[in-house]
């Protein structure tokens, strides 16, 4: 994952959707961690998933599909 320029965030409201959105990407392949919420978004849970901004669409069709609530999908550079 590159380490300059704008990043995916995912915010959930639960740290178990976190954690399942977590076991559904690293299944899938999908690149990205789990991470402190930056300070430019706000969470219930306090965490998120980091991705590459390109991954969007298959990100959000993956967790749809696997039933995994997320509170909102944000790019920023942080």
């Amino acid at each position: 994952m590159k380490q300059t320029g704008p990043n995916l965030y995912v915010t959930f409201h639960t740290t178990s959707a976190a954690m399942a959105a977590e076991r559904v990407c690293r299944e899938a392949g999908v690149p990205g961690k789990l991470v402190p919420v930056p300070r430019a978004l706000t969470s219930d849970c306090g965490i998120s998933w980091r991705t590459e901004p390109e991954l969007r669409g298959q990100l959000e069709t993956l967790l749809a599909r696997a039933g995994v609530e997320f509170a909102a999908m944000a790019e920023i550079c942080a």
